[in-house]
């Protein structure tokens, strides 16, 4: 599972936490009683590190792993295709440490020295950008990533559209490509991107886990959704999400490219991206 996934799953830990405050609440699979860890419960208050229990203590075992995920009709999805439930996630909860809020906000500052430097105008509204999923090229998740993407296009030519009026924020990572337009902070992991993200206005990117990111810190946000997955099944609300309405959508497919997530691709212009940016901002 994802960040996003993990992100999901916090706001319930958080209320089984109040109702059994002396149990251990850990994150995993129920019926092999087996729990993992992630990075986004670091710091939660409510979730126990499974790595670190007391045996002394009662723990309580979240259900919640690949085979049971809330927005998934698991008995009618098949073995190249996702089928979605209708699903409305509630914002899920991170908690930064000191010294990623102090490390996030010394990179907004570099940020805004960045407009500064070729900027005479104020900015708008600064806008955290996320442009590729990490595994768009991994070896178990790549094609359900690449059917997902917006394409590199299409994102260079929102930044170009952005960057006169907005301070960007790029998150990038191995597999994203550098706009050398726009401020990129070097070395750094996702939490503290995530901690980025809660010093700017608006995040801008793919549905995925910095989606989620933007739910739990409140941020307003603007989501590709193609046509892989509809937002009936994972969408907030409050975040505009662009989704593409056809006859295949959502498709789900994770085996093999698919042409109409193409077709979604070409569809969805900058221009829309941009007409709900300025909608929100």
């Amino acid at each position: 599972m994802g960040y996003g996934d993990d992100l999901l799953v916090t706001k319930l830990a958080s209320k089984i936490k109040k109702q059994f405050p002396d149990r251990q609440i850990v994150i995993g699979n129920a019926k092999n009683q087996s729990a993992y860890h992630s990075l986004i419960y670091d710091n939660n208050p409510n979730i126990s590190n499974c790595r670190e229990l007391d045996k002394n203590k009662p723990t309580h075992i979240i259900d919640y792993h690949p085979h049971n995920r809330p927005y998934i009709d698991y008995d009618k999805s098949t073995n190249t295709n996702y089928i979605w439930r209708k699903f409305k996630p509630i914002p899920g909860e991170i908690f930064f440490t000191k010294k990623e809020k102090t490390d996030a906000k010394n990179i907004v500052g570099e940020a805004i020295k960045f407009w500064n430097s070729t900027n005479k105008k104020n900015y708008k509204k600064i806008i955290f950008l996320e442009t590729t999923s990490t595994k768009v090229q991994d070896g178990q998740f790549s094609i359900k990533h690449q059917n997902k993407d917006w394409g590199l296009e299409n994102w260079q030519n929102l930044i170009d559209l952005l960057k006169k009026n907005f301070l960007i924020i790029q998150s990038v990572h191995k597999e994203s490509k550098k706009n050398t337009s726009v401020f990129s902070p070097e070395n750094m992991d996702f939490r503290l991107a995530c901690a980025v993200l809660n010093e700017t206005d608006l995040y801008v990117g793919p549905e995925g886990g910095f989606g989620h990111v933007a739910a739990a810190l409140n941020k307003k946000a603007v989501l590709y959704f193609g046509g892989w997955i509809t937002p009936e099944a994972i969408g907030y609300n409050f975040h505009e999400n662009i989704y593409y309405k056809h006859e295949l959508s959502p498709c789900g497919e994770y085996k093999k490219i698919c042409s109409h997530c193409e077709e979604a691709r070409k569809a969805i212009s900058a221009d829309v991206f941009l007409k709900y940016i300025n909608k929100i901002s």
